[in-house]
């Protein structure tokens, strides 16, 4: 795949173990005549049929097998495929010398050791498309659940009573759906609501217009939807700055007879204020697939919670899914393995070994310029030019690769976001990628820049090593800085004037955050001003808004950098 003008061409290597040494080799290299898949979980048969009628494949269904008989079958492996009831540690991988490849039939890798796998050269790869239908579908299930009061209705029926009038629903035609994330599911969830004659508003930092206009959904912030939507409905990744995203102020914002509904990551509610609200009647009712804990906890407030529709984490959970996901992963096996096509994995392969060594700081840089420029830009991003200037020949395509992938995990979640695929996903959201080389810098020996096109106007990161090793934010727009780019960190705009630094550092101290780096930088005195404000703590969303209730502060952003 190409990722820069300049025809630069991703190059995949890998095959595991191969670059110990600083040696590389390319998954097409001592090709055996016959590769071992080992399935050990169950995988939808119908999906493995791509593999398992291909002569070129043999397919071990290991699920249930004997802890020494499944060792013995990985020994010989090249590749395995796994759902999540088997654990994919670092010893199961050195238990498979010859393993090139690891499956996962689904969205999220919790139970592969990805890091062990990317410093032993395999490629891990996902299957993240294959449930949205199904997930989209299931938002709509508990929807109608919810408003018609189903669940209720039947268990009293079954009990032996009659009681119609209790039972009285809402329709959803001439209702507004507030969708909270725009994706690859709430697209799907946007298509259907307008099928039932809802208005959709879309609360998505990172939707453009046209993406917009193509899912004929208004754009709207998290406020307006809260007060104007008659259905809420999340579908956005569970990231430091979700997390807890509706609690007690959205609840008790939301209209009385709307509705929440979450299908996509637990933790993104608080599920005990949830439990009020529907018990003190704030909102009319709920249904919920994912929780904080799963399973959920015996003593859950959630169970007892009037008006609330339970399932139990089902999003992926049709026939047609589990195929989907089968088959979504075995082509991707396939690829990897007779193609080296490694556009679903993970993790970095392609840089194995010394290679990996050398570029690991400069990768970690890209990474947070990309966090960083995505948290400072405003409104949707049409466009991305990444520049570097150093001494490593072949790096720009990898450190594009790792700030395309620091800029949309905020957006699209760290499951469906990785090193290979991260310029695919920015493409398909219509964002432009463009790469080049620059002349070295005398100040830098290690240089990266890269300029956000955003539709309020456009944000400039730049990057750079010192001492070969050590990362920095140097600049920001117009403004020079020197700050390490880690933990959280608070970029404010204001005017210069005597007083600003002080108001800040009282606020954070008030607030209980350690400052562990602070970095005033302005253009001329007595104009415009930028803070790099690095913190130890979680920024609250109060905070946040002391800090820009400043007299002489104009604007606030948070980034969280790992």
């Amino acid at each position: 795949m190409s990722i820069d003008t300049d025809t630069k061409k991703w190059s995949p290597v890998g095959a595991h173990r191969s670059g110990d040494e600083g040696g590389e080799q390319g998954l097409d290299q001592d090709r055996p005549s016959t590769f071992r898949i080992v399935v050990p979980d169950k995988v939808s048969a119908d999906g493995l049929r791509l593999l398992s009628e291909d002569p070129r494949f043999e397919v071990v269904e290991a699920a249930g097998w004997e802890e020494s008989r499944l060792h013995e079958a990985l020994g010989g492996a090249h590749a395995v495929i796994v759902r999540s009831s088997t654990t994919v540690d670092r010893d199961f991988m050195e238990r498979a010398p010859a393993l090139r490849v690891i499956g996962r039939a689904g969205v999220g890798v919790d139970n592969i050791d990805v890091e062990a796998a990317t410093e032993l050269g395999i490629p891990v790869l996902n299957a993240p498309a294959g449930n949205t239908v199904s997930a989209a579908e299931l938002t709509f299930a508990l929807l109608l659940a919810a408003v018609r009061r189903i669940p209720a209705a039947d268990q009293s029926l079954r009990s032996g009573a009659w009681e119609r009038s209790q039972f009285k629903g809402t329709e959803l035609r001439d209702k507004t759906l507030g969708l909270v994330g725009a994706g690859r599911i709430g697209g799907e969830v946007a298509r259907r609501a307008r099928a039932f004659g809802m208005k959709v508003l879309a609360h998505d930092p990172y939707l453009a217009d046209d993406r917009a206009d193509d899912l004929g959904v208004d754009r709207a912030s998290l406020d307006e939807i809260l007060e104007q939507a008659d259905v809420v409905s999340l579908h956005t990744p569970l990231t430091s700055t979700t997390k807890g995203m509706i609690g007690a102020e959205e609840l008790q914002r939301m209209k009385s007879t709307a509705y929440l509904v979450n299908v996509a990551r637990g933790g993104l509610v608080d599920e005990a204020v949830l439990a009020k609200a529907l018990g003190e009647g704030w909102i009319a009712g709920a249904a919920l697939d994912v929780y904080e804990n799963e399973p959920l906890e015996e003593g859950s407030p959630l169970r007892d919670a009037p008006n609330l529709v339970l399932t139990p984490h089902l999003g992926a959970s049709t026939v047609e899914a589990q195929e989907l996901v089968a088959s979504e992963i075995c082509s991707a096996i396939r690829s990897a393995l007779v193609d080296g096509d490694l556009s679903r994995a993970l993790n970095a392969p392609a840089i194995g070994g010394e290679t990996l060594k050398r570029l690991r700081p400069l990768l970690q840089l890209s990474e947070r310029v990309g966090r960083l420029a995505c948290a400072l830009s405003r409104g949707g991003i049409k466009g991305i030019e990444i520049r570097y200037a150093g001494r490593e020949e072949d790096a720009l395509v990898p450190l594009s690769s790792a700030v395309l992938t620091g800029l949309l995990t905020e957006i699209l979640g760290s499951d469906e976001v990785n090193f290979v695929n991260a310029l695919h996903l920015a493409e398909a959201r219509g964002i432009e990628v463009a790469t080049s080389t620059v002349s070295r810098q005398a100040d830098f020996a290690e240089f990266l820049e890269a300029r956000l096109e955003a539709e309020e106007g456009t944000v400039r990161i730049s990057g750079a090593l010192l001492g070969d090793k050590h990362p920095r934010v140097v600049q920001i727009d117009d403004f020079k800085i020197d700050m390490v780019p880690e933990g959280s960190m608070i970029v404010l705009w204001n005017r210069d004037v005597p007083g600003v630094i002080g108001k800040v550092g009282n606020l954070l101290g008030t607030g209980g955050l350690n400052i562990a780096g602070y970095h005033q930088s302005r253009l001329e005195p007595g104009g415009a001003a930028l803070a790099a404000v690095s913190v130890d703590g979680e920024i609250t969303s109060d905070l946040l808004e002391q800090l820009r209730g400043i007299d002489e502060v104009e604007d606030v952003r948070v980034a969280e950098l790992g």
